[in-house]
């Protein structure tokens, strides 16, 4: 979409934007995006965290991705490891590039920007797979990342204080290109 640039983002620093727009694209109040703040702050001081936006020609910040390294210490993964381990799908937490957030504002949704900035992200990752977590319902980002290649690796996973089970997904690097 030539309206719309996918490149680079100093997430820190419009920390704030990206949240606007995950509150709008996923629901949040505002004690939940408050909540949220310090934690994208930390994610982004892992070894390996990457981030990139999408921004409009006037500079208005439509849709952001980030991501790094998995490490099984991360609270993330101490959270779903249980669950894929029973699963039998456990060894997904090693060599993956996990998909922390991805959020579109849901006025630019279904013009092929999540596509444009996951699969940007990912190409750029060193591990040879990526994992993320959804909630567990079928929703168009659900298919969305089935068409890139993601499967089912866990699903019904609680995370503490959501609402809503999630699912853990993961695919093989790189994803799968979409027709256009």
């Amino acid at each position: 979409m030539a309206d719309v640039e996918v490149g680079p983002l100093d997430l820190a620093g419009r920390v704030d934007e990206a949240l606007a727009v995950q509150a709008l694209a996923f629901g949040l109040t505002d004690d939940e995006i408050a909540i949220r703040r310090p934690i994208v702050l930390r994610h982004l001081t892992a070894p390996g965290a990457r981030a990139l936006g999408a921004t409009t020609e006037e500079g208005r910040l439509v849709g952001f991705v980030y991501g790094m390294p998995n490490d099984r210490v991360q609270w993330w993964s101490t959270v779903v490891e249980p669950y894929l381990r029973r699963a039998g799908t456990q060894s997904w937490l090693d060599d993956a590039f996990t998909i922390t957030e991805l959020h579109v504002h849901p006025g630019y949704q279904r013009r092929g920007i999540g596509v444009r900035l996951i699969t940007t992200i990912t190409d750029g990752a060193a591990e040879p797979r990526s994992i993320l977590s959804a909630v567990d319902r079928e929703s168009p980002a659900r298919s969305l990342y089935r068409r890139l290649g993601y499967r089912d690796l866990a699903r019904g996973v609680v995370f503490p204080s959501a609402p809503h089970p999630y699912a853990v997904m993961g695919a093989p690097l790189p994803l799968r290109r979409l027709g256009t």
